[in-house]
């Protein structure tokens, strides 16, 4: 059974370090692919840096055209707002009944997993690969504060995998979109097709 690693996110742009993220999962894990699954817009909530839907599905293409073990997802938009990880992974299970789904997800959202949507049964039936996550100090302070008994036990679950050696980078989209904003160089933080089509449709100036 081939055994798919769901890595979600907004991808608004997708950078080298969700790639990287995604490249050491699918290469130094027993993962066998990484689908980089773009969460869709909330149409009640208004997010004017947020591209549409389409344009952040083709970047993540993209940006991994070259790369077999990667695949962009728009399996979201096809389910309803909002998009919660159970029932994704409840929809997926029934569409592709050959393949196990896993999750891949930063420290952090650890940290709140108890806060999620059904987080119980999700954490019995698929595991969970985390990558650490390069923090601010101020974030450390905030991620320190927040920490309670529920969030710290998921660590030792036999579900949960701690990948502490996937190399992160202290970059974000929010950071890339504010740069290019201000006129910033951002061609080294971007795979080179995605800087173009960035550049080429003037998005986020």
């Amino acid at each position: 059974m081939t055994k798919i690693g769901l890595y979600f996110g907004t991808f608004n742009p997708v950078h080298v370090g969700h790639l990287i993220i995604a490249n050491y999962m699918a290469d130094n894990t027993d993962l066998d692919e990484v689908w980089l699954v773009v969460s869709p817009q909330n149409p009640l909530k208004e997010k004017s840096t947020l591209l549409a839907d389409y344009h952040r599905l083709a970047l993540v293409r993209i940006g991994i055209e070259n790369n077999p073990k990667l695949k962009a997802s728009d399996i979201e938009f096809k389910l309803p707002i909002p998009s919660y990880t159970a029932k994704t992974l409840a929809f997926l299970k029934e569409e592709y009944a050959d393949k196990e789904f896993a999750l891949i997800m930063g420290e952090d959202n650890l940290r709140t997993f108890h806060k999620w949507h059904n987080h119980d049964h999700i954490l019995a039936n698929h595991e969970i690969y985390v990558y650490p996550r390069a923090l601010t100090i101020q974030e450390k302070e905030e991620m320190t504060q927040s920490l309670d008994g529920s969030a710290n036990a998921f660590s030792d679950h036999p579900n949960v995998h701690m990948c502490d050696e996937v190399p992160v980078m202290k970059i974000s989209s929010s950071f890339i979109r504010k740069l290019i904003s201000e006129k910033k160089d951002v061609q080294y933080l971007l795979t080179e097709p995605v800087f173009q089509y960035l550049d080429e449709m003037n998005f986020y100036k």
